[in-house]
This record gives structure tokens, C-alpha cells and sequence, in this order.
């Protein structure tokens, strides 16, 4: 092969070779995620189906403490969920033995507790997210609380009275009871939600490095 048949050669390959690249630019977006995904702003509804489960999570954990403690002061191991339950009964959740009682006053229970969780998800994701642990249990705690004062005085301190003609939930559950409830239920959630957190950038990193590999 001599000279003038290499060089063409040569030119042949590079031909050949910017066919490839074109090929293989035009395939992207079918191994790419399309450019609207991940979001590139604030994921709301992903963090309020996380909230949801967490607070779930949360409101079983807040339960679990006080049964706990019922037991430990010789109450009711289900004090809790009878009190809870004189929002839709009013004074005949606290004499009832009812097992059904019990269970609709659990399920409801945690069922109010992902409701809460949604909004405190979306505050800690949205205003804590680069905070770093430490900080972050603090913000929880204090969210906790917070949520606890808005919910027992800003609430149903005149609800609960206005509907059912009593005040049973804040008259029946020491302050510290309740506020440690919260904080219980407000730390698993912050704990436990470590576990689920979406981050786009990884995503998107992942995604790419995936699609290099077909």
C-alpha cells in the first residue's frame, strides 16, 4: 500500500468514524431520561408521598412510646388512642373497652400522622436539606414542637369543645406528654427519612453513567 492509498484510507476511516458519532448522538434521546427529568426544582410531590409513609412511620413510633410509658405509670397501654379518639366520640372514647374502637383509633391515628408528616417533609427538605445531622434534629425537635402548639392550642383547644362539647384531648394529656409525642414522632422521622432522600444530581449521574453502558 503506498502512500496516496494510505492517506485515503486514512480519510475513509474518519468518514466512517463521524458516521458512528452521528449514529450514536442521534440515539441519545432514547438512552438518555428525557431533559425535564429529574426536576430541576423543588420536587413536591415526591416529598409529599415521602412525608406521607414517614409520617406514618413517625405516628407509629410516637404510639410505641406511649405505650410504653402507659405501662410504666400502670395506665392504659392505649391511653393514648382513647383520648385520641374523643375528637369523633367525644366523652364515650374514654370509657369504651371497644377492640374495634382501639383499631380505627390506631388507624386514624397514623393516618393524622402522615398528614402532619407531609408538611413537616416538605419544610425539612425544602429549608434543611444541606443542613448537616446535628443541625438537623435540632430544626426537628423544634418543628415538633411547633406543630404540637399549633395543633393542641392553635386547634383544637376550641374545635374540640365547639364540636363535642369538651376539651378532653388537652385537658387529659400532660403538656410534657405531649410535647414529648411530637418530638418522638417529629426524630423518626428525621432519622429515618435519611434513608429515602431523592437527589436529582445522583439520579441524573446514575442515569448517564447507565446509558454510557448500553
Amino acid at each position: 500500500m503506498n502512500r496516496e492509498e494510505k492517506i485515503r484510507r486514512i480519510q475513509e476511516l474518519q468518514a466512517e468514524t463521524s458516521a458512528l458519532i452521528s449514529a450514536l448522538e442521534e440515539e441519545k434521546p432514547h438512552k438518555y431520561p428525557d431533559e425535564t427529568w429529574p426536576p430541576k426544582t423543588f420536587y413536591l410531590w415526591y416529598h409529599i408521598m415521602t412525608g406521607s409513609i414517614l409520617g406514618g412511620f413517625g405516628a407509629i413510633g410516637s404510639l410505641l412510646f406511649n405505650v410504653v410509658g402507659s405501662v410504666i405509670f400502670d395506665k392504659n397501654p392505649f391511653e393514648l388512642i382513647r383520648v385520641f379518639m374523643t375528637f369523633p366520640m367525644g366523652q364515650n372514647a374514654m370509657t369504651s373497652d371497644s377492640a374495634t374502637m382501639l383499631i380505627v383509633g390506631v388507624i386514624l391515628y397514623v393516618f393524622t400522622g402522615a398528614l402532619y408528616g407531609i408538611v413537616f417533609e416538605v419544610i425539612m427538605a425544602k429549608y434543611f436539606k444541606q443542613s448537616s445531622r446535628g443541625q438537623r434534629v435540632v430544626a426537628a425537635i423544634v418543628l415538633g414542637l411547633v406543630i404540637w402548639i399549633v395543633n393542641f392550642y392553635g386547634i383544637l383547644s376550641w374545635l374540640q369543645p365547639m364540636l363535642f362539647g369538651g376539651d378532653w384531648i388537652i385537658s387529659s394529656i400532660p403538656f410534657w406528654v405531649a410535647a414529648l409525642t411530637h418530638i418522638v414522632f417529629a426524630l423518626t422521622m428525621v432519622l429515618i427519612g435519611e434513608w429515602g432522600h431523592f437527589e436529582a444530581t445522583d439520579y441524573k449521574r446514575q442515569a448517564m453513567v447507565r446509558a454510557e453502558q448500553l
